[in-house]
């Protein structure tokens, strides 16, 4: 009896270690589903975070590009984001250590909206000072082809004004005289009783010419093309020159004027021929031409 009161305890014994042993494999399964559902878990938070940190850097990027110059605050965001991605990447994962990226993204989001704002602002202040740049070279362009248009206009007028206030001769005459005994000077038409060319001509009016002391120059070519008397040279500023008989100064006043002058025989008497006669002013304009002839 005793021996089989033995065997029932063992019985029993043996049935308490198998619930124990039951128990025990069941909280061990638990225990490793447990696991592997935080271990998953984590893993999907690990990527959200990935994920966040890779929206951030794409629209740090976009905003480095449609930035029309590189901004260093928006490019240092973006590389240090760049870093977070690896650092989360690589990390093995937790819950501390996952709270403490997920309170950094968003801190970087906030960062994010305070770069993009200030970013906006001064995309918006170099468009605004873009557009007053073109205006203002706009202008300028307007103000320089109208200064040049000016210069062309008062360049047109300075020529007009100086045609208009150039001397012009409204009458012009050569007389071959001689000088009677009493001083009386009459015309001959003959080369051995010719002593002097009269050389007479009227400067027209020109209310617009400046009025002063002036000087014309007569030329007298004899038949042979010769200039006649000491033969002075004149030249003006175009480089033009001339051989001149004589200078025939007067005061000119805006009105009519009327000018003689006489080129005395050279030694020996007038040759027989073709004269001709010019009259220059003082930037050696020719004003008047006349030929005659001495027999």
């Amino acid at each position: 009896m005793t021996e089989t009161k033995s065997n029932n305890g063992l019985k029993v014994l043996a049935g308490l270690l198998g619930v124990v042993l039951l128990g025990v494999i069941i909280y061990t399964v638990s225990l490793y589903q447990e696991k592997k559902k935080n271990e998953a878990s984590l893993m999907q938070e690990k990527q959200l975070v990935v994920e966040d940190l890779n929206s951030l850097k794409s629209e740090y990027d976009k905003a480095i590009l449609e930035s029309n110059a590189t901004n260093e605050e928006l490019v240092t965001a973006r590389d240090n984001i760049a870093k977070y991605i690896d650092s989360v990447k690589s990390m093995k994962a937790d819950i501390s250590t996952l709270s403490r990226y997920r309170r950094q993204v968003s801190v970087l989001k906030q960062e994010r909206e305070q770069l993009l704002k200030q970013v906006d602002s001064l995309t918006k202040s170099n468009t605004l000072i873009a557009m007053q740049r073109d205006s203002t070279y706009t202008e300028l362009e307007k103000q320089t082809m109208f200064n040049d248009s000016l210069v062309v206009q008062n360049t047109q007028l300075a020529d007009v004004v100086e045609k208009g206030s150039a001397l012009n001769l409204s009458k012009f005459n050569v007389d071959a005289v001689r000088e009677r005994n009493s001083g009386k000077l009459v015309s001959t038409s003959r080369a051995k009783r010719t002593d002097q060319f009269k050389i007479c001509f009227t400067v027209a009016d020109n209310v617009i010419a400046e009025a002063g002391d002036r000087e014309f120059f007569i030329e007298v070519l004899d038949p042979q093309g010769n200039t006649l008397g000491e033969s002075y040279s004149k030249s003006n500023d175009e480089g033009a020159s001339i051989t001149y008989s004589k200078g025939t100064s007067f005061y000119y006043e805006n009105k009519a004027l009327d000018v003689c002058d006489y080129i005395n025989k050279p030694v020996g008497d007038f040759q027989e021929g073709n004269y001709m006669v010019n009259v220059y002013d003082d930037r050696l304009k020719l004003l008047g031409t006349s030929k005659f002839t001495l027999k």
